[in-house]
């Protein structure tokens, strides 16, 4: 018990930074065949880098300077202070970042002529924002990628202006089309775990440690991944990880088979979309955090299969049909 509150306590401090401010709510795409790239920043005392697989722009001003991010007629639209994110009303670019498609309509009164009007959003001095100069905007894709889609294809370089004070900086960056993995592969790899797992527990069952021990540390490393994106995961990655965990040191048939379950449900098959576009929610190379998804998939699947049928080999057998006879008379 006290190992599982270590770890418990442990994966809050991983999974519980300071968060950056959000300039919209927005959205976050699974995974997504468009690889959003921030090449370099000329603004000194500024870091910005891609963050919820391109979805946002993350600007953090270590400057003590203010920082405005100009918007897309270049007029004022977030100003990073020492003091906190501040974002121009007047700007139209605080309504269409409101959302990832950029399709929240813009109210009359926001006009880019006009002297900015300033709303304090938050007291951070990071902030994450859409912007649709990182983005592809069409549902088709690219005609490079139709043409070929077995290659990487550069769609453009972008830049998002700064300024500070009275000098101007830029962000740079690419947008890439990027081919789908080998989706058959990790659904394969997937299957084979499981096959094995359960094959192995029941043949050798002090195996069973091992597989709970790497099932379970799968969903929260791939929640770790996803923290270090910028993104919150989903509590349950982690629950269903502690649940396979504590297979480690006990699993009667039931328990081992409700554990295996848990895991495969929650920690793979609910992540499977990863498995189908090229550019994860993830920090680092995406096979990484597929990897992750499919030893949560199939091994938490071979783990159920074991449980199941330890459960069944333990059930009393039915007697035959003699026997039976013989007992009734």
């Amino acid at each position: 018990m006290r190992r599982l509150l270590l770890i418990v306590v442990v994966a809050g401090a991983v999974l519980a930074p300071a968060t950056p401010a959000l300039a919209h709510g927005g959205d976050i795409p699974g995974a997504t065949a468009y690889r959003t790239s921030v090449t370099s920043t000329s603004a000194p005392g500024v870091r910005v880098r891609a963050v919820e697989a391109g979805a946002r722009l993350e600007l953090t001003n270590d400057s003590g300077r203010s920082v405005e991010v100009l918007g897309y007629a270049g007029e004022p639209y977030l100003d990073v202070r020492p003091d906190g994110i501040w974002q121009n009303v007047n700007s139209p670019a605080s309504y269409v970042n409101e959302t990832l498609a950029g399709d929240t309509p813009v109210p009359a009164t926001a006009d880019p002529t006009a002297p900015p009007s300033w709303r304090k959003i938050s007291d951070a001095t990071t902030v994450r924002w859409h912007d649709q100069r990182t983005h592809w905007l069409s549902s088709d894709r690219p005609q490079q990628a139709v043409a070929d889609p077995s290659r990487s294809h550069r769609l453009r370089d972008w830049t998002v202006p700064l300024r500070v004070q009275t000098s101007t900086y830029e962000i740079r960056g690419t947008l890439d089309w990027e081919p789908p993995p080998p989706t058959w592969m990790w659904w394969a790899g997937a299957a084979l775990a499981a096959l094995v797992a359960a094959a192995l527990a029941q043949r050798w069952p002090g195996t069973v440690r091992v597989f709970a021990l790497v099932a379970g540390l799968a969903p929260p490393a791939y929640a770790v991944l996803r923290t270090l994106d910028g993104e919150t995961p989903p509590p349950v990655l982690i629950l269903a990880g502690l649940l396979g965990l504590a297979a480690v040191y006990r699993h009667p048939p039931f328990f081992l088979a409700l554990a295996g379950a848990v895991v495969a449900l929650f920690g793979g098959f609910n992540e499977t979309r990863i498995f189908f576009a090229a550019v994860t929610p993830t920090v680092g190379p995406g096979w990484v955090a597929r990897l992750a998804v499919a030893l949560a998939l199939g091994l938490g699947a071979g783990l159920a299969l074991a449980g199941v049928l330890r459960l069944r080999a333990a059930l009393p057998e039915a007697p035959e049909p003699a026997e039976a006879a013989a007992v009734a008379a």
